[in-house]
């Protein structure tokens, strides 16, 4: 953990920055209640956990659908990125659809569309890279009236009456745009660039239409807000740092607003400016120029203690960050940041310098346990690297110790990685992490030969492997990174607030960009490309690194499902996600061969209630809900899905009748399913 003061890297292991010496009181109220499901992961906990028990193993196989409400209605939409959950307040469900992340509201027992808000039209809609990527809303009662509010692709706030849909009285101030409503919206990029340098430089009046012009960035949106004691609290994201050929671009400072009038309270810099804690940790003047630091994954909050956790990504661009020398604060962090004043009360990096792509990409969960005998509310957050980084949540004092641990340098022209990064001791990693040659295929001897010929074009190595350059020396094609992302958005981690014991989806994968010059890949007519400094290197072709005739490089299991005891640090099970995929099973290569379960290739979705772990086998698996032992892993009952479930799901309690909603999607158009019993 990083201090107050002085040297952001002094004291990582055992210093903490201590708040009263009152003793720890455990939050109230972890996971959902009266059969609600008020926010993006349930609760503010974000867990994922329903204290419903109608729907148990005695009954889950006699689950039927009670009504799909389609998403292809509302316009295009990409499927694999439907990853909308709803809340469910006062008997109604809301969430958003389509690539303009239109808000609806929808009766809970019939799947009605019961109103529509859209947003019109503007530059920063065209421009947003995350048009498709709307996670869901965030809900709060001001005044005993109940209020939605949203972040949109163009990367506005807005206000709705959850009753009607119409945009809040009083809230916010009027946007000079052709079609906006007069109240009930913010801009909050006239906030975050009002006093940012390079455009106070420009010397030109903001342009609520365009946004900020192209040569110094681009900012929008993917989670929601979140609201704690009457602060909304905004995050934003970037375009796909993979994607990235420029250097310039905008920070996605953190902020916070009014949730009665939409007034801006606080901001806080995710790239620290002189004289900031943090600052010194951009060298040559680089904090000026990089951007894309950001909260692109959902938020988490404690209302009692008065914070809010902020999960951030890396830098500009990935896998070379020779342009931006030093540890890069708050780069692929975790901040917990005080709702009513914006001010940093603790963080923990988990990568210093991150060219990985490791941005933590799933909401911190927080949990009240037991550790050694006292009472412990604590903090986890999951980790594409395949670690739960656990923390006091008041103090931010790791809970096992973590270390600082050398890793291996960069070749790469320009490029200066730290000479350490964070490596938790406990929990045991929960997903594999490097790639030897001990981790290939080896069903038969003929799949294991060719898998050794593959990675003789690729430098194998630990989990933080350096990149390589297109021409490097050795004559390899590129590096090899894995886990290219043990965990991901695309399947959150859940947890039971009543045993405090985590479940973590995972699967294996490895990354094998090469990096070309800048120059070679930049697309200046591409209306997402941003900047003006071409970046010595970039990413090219990523995702070419597979196994022999189209099977996995890896061992099993390819996809599986963790239960850790956070009271203990325990790994208590695995599974594999689901079965054996049939392209595996029926391969002309594996025929006659004894398959052990290899779980599919993607991610499980989870959620957990008082009788059972829900899981769906994510976009790639097979359209079929899991009903699990929460206790032992044992699968106790399986239905069928219209189609695959992907992101997340949820459950409410609606007229004396306990629903689940799973997001489908996959080869057919995104759609909503609910659930219930006869």
């Amino acid at each position: 953990m990083e201090m107050s003061g002085g040297n952001p890297r002094l004291g990582l292991l055992f210093g903490f920055l201590m708040m009263t010496p009152a003793a720890l009181i455990a939050q109230g109220g972890l996971g959902t209640e009266n059969g609600e499901w008020r926010y993006l992961g349930g609760d503010a906990a974000h867990t994922r956990y329903s204290p419903l028990d109608q729907i148990d193993a005695s009954n889950f196989e006699d689950l039927e659908v009670a009504w799909i409400w389609r998403a292809d209605n509302f316009g295009p939409t990409v499927d694999y990125a439907f990853k909308s959950t709803p809340s469910f307040v006062d008997g109604v469900l809301y969430t958003v659809v389509s690539e303009r992340r239109q808000v609806v509201a929808i009766d809970p027992a019939t799947g009605e569309t019961l109103w529509v808000f859209r947003e019109p039209n503007t530059l920063r809609f065209e421009r947003s890279m995350r048009q498709n990527y709307g996670k869901g809303v965030a809900y709060a009662e001001i005044d005993g009236r109940g209020v939605i509010y949203i972040t949109t692709p163009g990367f506005f706030l807005h206000a709705l009456d959850a009753k009607t849909g119409q945009p809040l009285e009083g809230f916010g101030r009027p946007v000079p745009i052709e079609g906006f409503p007069e109240t009930g919206v913010v801009d909050p990029l006239e906030d975050l660039v009002r006093d940012w340098l390079p455009f106070e430089e420009l010397g030109q009046p903001f342009d609520h239409y365009a946004g900020i012009p192209r040569e110094i960035g681009m900012i929008t949106s993917s989670a929601p807000p979140i609201v704690v004691n009457n602060v909304i609290v905004v995050g934003n994201s970037h375009e796909q740092g993979y994607n990235q050929t420029r250097v310039e671009n905008v920070p996605g400072d953190i902020m916070g607003y009014d949730a009665r009038t939409g007034e801006f309270l606080w901001k806080f810099h995710v790239i620290p400016r002189p004289g900031e804690f943090g600052h010194e940790t951009w060298e040559n003047g680089s904090w000026l120029t990089a951007g894309d630091v950001s909260s692109w994954a959902p938020m988490s909050a404690d209302p009692e203690l008065g914070l809010v956790y902020i999960p951030t990504n890396p830098p500009t661009i990935d896998f070379y960050g020779g342009f931006r020398p030093g540890d890069n604060l708050f780069g692929t962090s975790v901040i917990a940041l005080d709702v009513q004043t914006g001010e940093r009360v603790w963080h923990f990096q988990t990568v210093h310098h991150d060219i990985w792509n490791f941005d933590n990409p799933t909401a911190p969960i927080l949990l009240d346990v037991t550790v050694d005998g006292e009472p412990t509310p604590i903090v986890v957050q999951t980790t594409k690297q395949g670690w739960a980084f656990t923390f006091n949540r008041e103090t931010g004092e790791p809970i096992w110790p973590i270390e600082e641990r050398s890793v291996p340098q960069s070749e790469v022209p320009g490029e200066q990685l730290s000479l350490t990064q964070p490596f938790p001791t406990w929990p045991l990693a929960y997903e594999e992490q490097g790639l030897t040659e001990n981790d290939l295929i080896d069903f038969t001897p003929e799949l294991r030969l060719a898998a050794l010929e593959i990675i003789q074009n690729y430098r194998i190595g630990p989990i933080f492997n350096p990149p390589i350059q297109m021409g490097h020396p050795s004559g390899l094609r590129s590096f090899v990174s894995c886990p290219s992302g043990a965990t991901n958005i695309t399947g959150p981690t859940s947890a039971d607030p009543e045993t405090g014991i985590l479940y973590v989806s995972s699967n294996k994968g490895c990354r094998s960009e090469r990096l070309v010059p800048g120059r070679d890949i930049d697309q200046p007519d591409d209306i997402m490309t941003t900047g003006t400094t071409l970046s010595q290197y970039a990413v090219l072709d990523r995702g070419n690194f597979r196994g022999p005739q189209g099977l996995p490089i890896h061992k099993p299991p390819y996809g599986r499902i963790t239960a850790i005891d956070m009271n203990t640090g325990e790994h208590l099970w695995w599974i594999p996600n689901g079965d054996t995929p049939e392209r595996i099973k029926n391969h002309p290569a594996l025929q006659g061969v004894d398959l052990p379960n290899t779980g599919q290739t993607s991610k499980a979705i989870t959620m957990v209630t008082r009788t059972l772990l829900f899981t769906a086998e994510g976009s790639g698996g097979e359209p079929r809900l899991h009903a699990v032992d929460k206790r032992t892993g044992e699968r106790l009952g399986t239905i069928d899905l219209p189609a695959v479930g992907q992101y997340g799901m949820m459950t409410y309690m609606h007229e004396g009748d306990q629903y689940i909603v799973v997001q489908t999607g996959g080869r057919t158009p995104g759609a909503l399913v609910a659930l219930r019993l006869p």
